[in-house]
């Protein structure tokens, strides 16, 4: 499991720069940088004034990733100890990237 850290404050999941879903899925298939992932569990917030107050930030976060050619990716599985993913401003989950990305690509 991962630590996760998330910037994404308009993700209905985020509490306090933490995610309070217990498992996550970063798309990016065949990504080279680390644009070309994605939040594919960013859900946008919508302010309409409900929320739940048992919401808790869950660490460690299972994450699963199509990104492949992630040097932290094993077997569609995230081993790097911590990640952030990062899209403070985003209305869709294409807006969000996992900025721990690296390429294990030659």
């Amino acid at each position: 499991m991962t630590r996760l850290d998330c910037s994404v404050v308009n993700c209905t999941y985020n509490k306090d720069n933490s995610c309070c879903k217990d498992n996550i899925h970063v798309g990016g298939r065949d990504a080279k940088v680390t644009d070309q992932t994605c939040c594919d569990s960013f859900r946008e917030r919508k302010y309409d004034g409900t929320r739940n107050a048992d919401d808790i930030p869950s660490k460690p976060t299972e994450v699963s990733c199509d990104a492949t050619t992630c040097s932290y990716n094993q077997s569609c599985k995230c081993h790097a100890d911590q990640i952030q993913v990062a899209g403070s401003n985003a209305c869709k989950c294409g807006e969000t990237e996992c900025a721990t990305f690296r390429c294990g690509c030659k």
